[in-house]
Formats: C-alpha cells, sequence, structure tokens
C-alpha cells in the first residue's frame, strides 16, 4: 500500500477547495483503490466527514513531520497555493510542508497549482531553489506555466494540465432543485446565480452588481439567486449586495457540499460569478459563465474555455456587465455546447494529474 499526504487549503469551507480535493481522491482512488491518503486540514474533523480519509491538524508539525516519514510522496495542491497576493504567510507555510518533505527524502509534486504572482526577491529565491527540487510540476493553465519559468523553475518536468475540478463527474440536478424549492427559488421564472466574494473592502463592485442584479430581474424576467462558495463569508457579502437592490432576490445562506453546490448550479440558466470554482461547476454542469476578475486565474481559466472576462472588480461598469450577460442570454443553447466541446479535452488533462501521480509512486 503506497501513502500519499496532500497539503492544501482545506478544512477551511472553501466549496472550491473543497471540490477540488474531492475530485483528487474520487480520481486517484478510481486509479489506484489501494491507496492511502492523508490531508493535511484546518479541520481535520471536517476534512474526514467530508471526504472519508484521513486528517492531520495543519498547525501540527510534529504529526506533519511524523505522517510525511511515512509518506510515499506529497501533493501540493491544486489551487493558487503558491502565491502571496491574497496573503502573505500563506505562501511560507506551504513553501516550508514542502521542504520538509524534502528533508524526509519524499518526492513532491506540485498537483495542478495555479502559480502566482510571487512578489519580493526573497519569496521568489526561495520558491525557486524548492520548487525546482520537486519530482514533478503539473499547473492548471498556461499563465502559471509562463510564471514558472519567469521564476526561473526548470529543473523538474513541468506540464500544464488543468484545475482538478475540471476532472470531478457532473451530479443530477434534483437536490439542487430541492434546495432552490426549500428558498423560494423555484418556479416557472429562470434562474441567473451569482456568486460574490469580499476583495479589499471595495464597495464600487457590490454597488454594480446590485444595479446589475435589478435588471437582470427587470429586463430578463430572472430570479437572481446568490450562491456562496465560501461560508459564512459569502453570505454577508451576498446579503449586502441584496441589501442594495431594488428587485427582489435570494441569498442561499446555508453551507453546502460539493456535490449539492454541483446540483444546485446544473438548476441555474446563467451563473455570474467572481469566484473561480463556481465558474468551474458552471462548466462541469454545461451553464452559461459570465465572469468577472479579480485574480489572473480568472483570466486564465476563462480564456482555456474560449471566454474573457467582462473586466475586473475595480473597474466594470453595469452596461458592460448587461452587455456580456444579453449576448450569453440569447445565445444560451450555443453556449452550453460551446462550453462542453472546449471543456471536454480539459476534464482529460485534469484526470491526467492523477495519473502523473501514480507514475512517481511506481518509479519510487
Amino acid at each position: 500500500m503506497k501513502n500519499i499526504v496532500i497539503s492544501g487549503y482545506y478544512g477551511s469551507k472553501n466549496a472550491g477547495d473543497e471540490a477540488m480535493l474531492a475530485a483528487m481522491i474520487e480520481v486517484l482512488s478510481d486509479l489506484d483503490p489501494k491507496l492511502h491518503i492523508k490531508v493535511i486540514s484546518a479541520n481535520p474533523v471536517d476534512t474526514k466527514r467530508r471526504h472519508g480519509v484521513e486528517s492531520i491538524p495543519w498547525l501540527s508539525l510534529l504529526r506533519i513531520w511524523k505522517a510525511l516519514g511515512e509518506a510515499d510522496l506529497l501533493l501540493s495542491g491544486g489551487g493558487s497555493l503558491l502565491q502571496n497576493v491574497t496573503s502573505k504567510r500563506s505562501l511560507y507555510y506551504y513553501l516550508s510542508i514542502i521542504f520538509m518533505a524534502q528533508l524526509r527524502s519524499v518526492p513532491v509534486m506540485l498537483y495542478a497549482q495555479g502559480i502566482g504572482p510571487i512578489l519580493g526577491f526573497a519569496a521568489r529565491k526561495i520558491m525557486q531553489k524548492l520548487c525546482n527540487r520537486s519530482a514533478l510540476i503539473t499547473v492548471r493553465d498556461q499563465g502559471s506555466l509562463s510564471e514558472l519559468l519567469e521564476l526561473g523553475i526548470d529543473k523538474p518536468p513541468i506540464e500544464a494540465t488543468a484545475d482538478p475540478v475540471l476532472a470531478i463527474h457532473p451530479v443530477t440536478k434534483d437536490i439542487g432543485h430541492e434546495i432552490l424549492k426549500w428558498n423560494n427559488a423555484d418556479g416557472i421564472r429562470p434562474v441567473i446565480g451569482i456568486s460574490v466574494r469580499e476583495w479589499k473592502g471595495w464597495k464600487h463592485y457590490k454597488e454594480m452588481l446590485a444595479k446589475a442584479a435589478d435588471q437582470m430581474v427587470h429586463e430578463l424576467g430572472a430570479r437572481v439567486v446568490f450562491l456562496p462558495m465560501q461560508y459564512p463569508e459569502d453570505v454577508k457579502v451576498a446579503q449586502l449586495i441584496h441589501d442594495m437592490m431594488q428587485e427582489d432576490s435570494i441569498v442561499l445562506d446555508a453551507e453546502y457540499t460539493t456535490s449539492e453546490l454541483l446540483s444546485i448550479v446544473g438548476n441555474m440558466d446563467l451563473l455570474v460569478s467572481i469566484r473561480l470554482h463556481a465558474l468551474i461547476f458552471a462548466g462541469v454542469m454545461g451553464v452559461p459563465m459570465v465572469g468577472l476578475s479579480y485574480d489572473p486565474k480568472i483570466d486564465r481559466f476563462l480564456s482555456s474555455v474560449g471566454e474573457h472576462a467582462v473586466g475586473d472588480l475595480q473597474a466594470t461598469t453595469v452596461d458592460a456587465l448587461m452587455k456580456e450577460v444579453r449576448i450569453k442570454w440569447g445565445c444560451r443553447e450555443e453556449c452550453r455546447e460551446k462550453n462542453r466541446a472546449l471543456l471536454a479535452p480539459l476534464r482529460h488533462l485534469a484526470a491526467k494529474n492523477a495519473e502523473l501521480a501514480l507514475g512517481i509512486l511506481r518509479k519510487h
């Protein structure tokens, strides 16, 4: 039996990261049902409950050191772990886990990472030194590949694949329909989902989204439903926008599993999102999407599926957003088919991450 330790932003009630972990475990276990997986988590009890795997507290360095001593492979990822824009400390934390594995002579794979931005001379040099000692690096987009090369990371094999969540299986719409029904969001009116997040305390984009949501209700006859991906933080932001609106909207204010969120998205006619993994959920479930960018990862994903962001949060206007919403609204079926065709090869690349990981285990 081979032992894998997975390091990432898990156990923090972020639906996108939990979906990544679910997809990683799903594909790895499909390929090798005998794998023993341990996950470093901010909430080990929740991680074990959600994913059925053994979990280690993320601040228990002694237990992490012990687990790495028993491991055959460390997977660092997926997600945007290796960047220092949203948090300066988190970069050093994830690099320290990589360093610990290397001290214990455990092969390290950067698994479908979104790389950068990485600011500062010291951070870039440490990143370069540790990542060049990795056994293998896969990144989820071409932008991350370019970032690695710019950092001087070129020693291990490097491959551009795709976000792990793209490999997750689509789900039925039944439970999502029930959740919408419980929240008085079902019926004959089409549904436009909006997934938001807090960013730098900015007020402009919240006001813009409130005005645009009013237009969606008034002009398109749609029901607007706010979808939380990070609980409870996204609920608070959604409620602020809801309170700014003149028309009615619905804020889903509960915490949902990956399957439930996928199912909810599957019941939508269009999704407008700031959150990356809400956009990916739309892709998996065949729902037309409109993205707003606060980070290069949004632009990179949308580009990979033939889309583009309406604009960044600071500059996007109601008119620009509504122009894109009208375009997508008018060609919903064509958008579904186009996205499905473009996502098919990305789903294969997402699954390839796990195949490459098992290739390392076979070599060691």
